[in-house]
């Protein structure tokens, strides 16, 4: 419904407001409905045809409807954006805005879809008996620690692609980045040293993605310090990670203390990080600091210290922005007709953003921009012959 055939609003004359008047997306039809003969053929009798070979052939669903180009993007709203938990109501034009981007930037059709329950039985059940219904299913905006065993569960259950975005695509697109902040700071991933504040979804998702990178040196904190076997107050995700990461090299104590003589720092916290820990770091230091809208380190004092910075804005350079990510990975996905998104596949998706830069690589340029026409095409490319490697692929 466009505005001007709207009935008033209350913050009527707001651009923002005025842009969300009746919602951000459309069903439209592919069909042409212009007589009885169109009809006839897009719906009774014609239609009966073609349940009927589904009936005797399940897979023909493949062929003949929508389903193995829809996802699913499902939320119980419960950390949506920077807002955290605001419900189901109030998540629903972010998961709008998250499907229009599938459409817009991966040519994926995606149905928004928010949960009145934060029960984790009642999601996994809910996800998968309508499951039937999508090509793939992407959750978004659940909170941790729920979403690691809503997602891990579903993925053993169901025989399409799983994806937790908050997770893998911006694991995806920090690992992009971070491998060209490392190409340009002359750095080899298995000698770096990594520090991520946050052990939420993103947090986790970020290390376990470097760990498989080739990054062995490198510690997750959370509010009460560097996660280490030595805490008795982790969860069974914190104490796993922490056996991969700090275990490792014996870290521990604060967030300063791990910073000192770091040469990268990737914030997925939201805290705040005092300038002082940040000159501490190494020299041509890297700081991500992706929390929004503030991030953890300012852009202007982090480039007091740091070589190469970037942020989750789009007003300063190098946005780490998961539309870069989610889009081409499903569109590759479906491509093949997936059954699962490997960590073949996220790998794949994350070297072929890195280098999309190419000679334009610099200081304020190591992703390429979410409007880069080659961003989709590259991406599902590229985690299409990796699911073909990976075994997942249906075709």
């Amino acid at each position: 419904m466009a505005v001007a055939d709207s009935p008033s609003h209350p913050h009527a004359g707001d651009p923002v407001f005025d842009l969300h008047v009746g919602g951000k997306m459309q069903i439209v039809s592919t069909a042409p409905l212009d007589g009885a003969d169109d009809l006839s053929l897009a719906y009774t009798p014609g239609v009966a045809l073609v349940c009927e070979a589904i009936a005797a052939d399940p897979s023909m669903t493949q062929h003949y409807t929508w389903v193995p180009n829809v996802v699913a993007v499902v939320s119980d709203g419960t950390a949506v954006l920077g807002l955290g938990d605001i419900g189901p109501a109030a998540a629903m034009p972010v998961m709008e805005g998250k499907a229009v981007l599938f459409k817009q930037f991966g040519g994926v059709d995606a149905v928004p879809i928010c949960l009145d329950t934060t029960d984790v039985e009642e999601i996994i059940e809910t996800v998968a008996r309508m499951a039937p219904s999508f090509g793939g299913i992407n959750l978004e905006d659940i909170s941790a620690p729920r979403c690691f065993e809503i997602e891990d569960r579903l993925k053993a259950m169901l025989d399409i692609p799983v994806f937790h975005d908050d997770q893998h695509g911006t694991a995806v697109v920090v690992l992009a980045a971070l491998t060209n902040a490392l190409k340009l700071t002359g750095r080899d991933p298995g000698t770096t040293r990594v520090v991520i504040s946050g052990a939420g979804a993103a947090g986790v998702a970020v290390a376990r993605i470097l760990l498989e990178a080739g990054i062995t040196d490198l510690a997750v904190t959370d509010r009460k310090g560097v996660l280490n076997s030595q805490r008795a107050d982790l969860t069974p995700v914190k104490r796993a990670l922490a056996v991969d990461t700090a275990d490792r090299y014996g870290r521990s104590g604060t967030l300063a203390d791990a910073l000192d003589g770091a040469d990268v720092y990737i914030g997925l916290s939201g805290g705040t990080v005092p300038e002082e820990h940040v000159a501490t770091m190494a020299p041509d230091s890297i700081v991500f600091g992706l929390a929004n809208p503030t991030p953890e380190v300012h852009p202007d004092v982090a480039r007091r210290h740091a070589r190469v910075v970037a942020t989750g804005r789009s007003d300063f350079p190098n946005q780490i922005n998961n539309v870069l990510a989610f889009p081409g990975i499903f569109r590759g996905a479906f491509d093949v007709h997936a059954t699962a998104i490997t960590e073949g596949m996220k790998l794949a998706a994350a070297e072929a953003l890195a280098e999309l830069v190419g000679d334009e690589l610099t200081e304020e340029m190591i992703i390429p921009s979410p409007f880069d026409p080659r961003v989709g095409p590259a991406v599902s490319s590229a985690v299409a012959a990796a699911a073909r490697r990976d075994g997942v692929a249906r075709r």
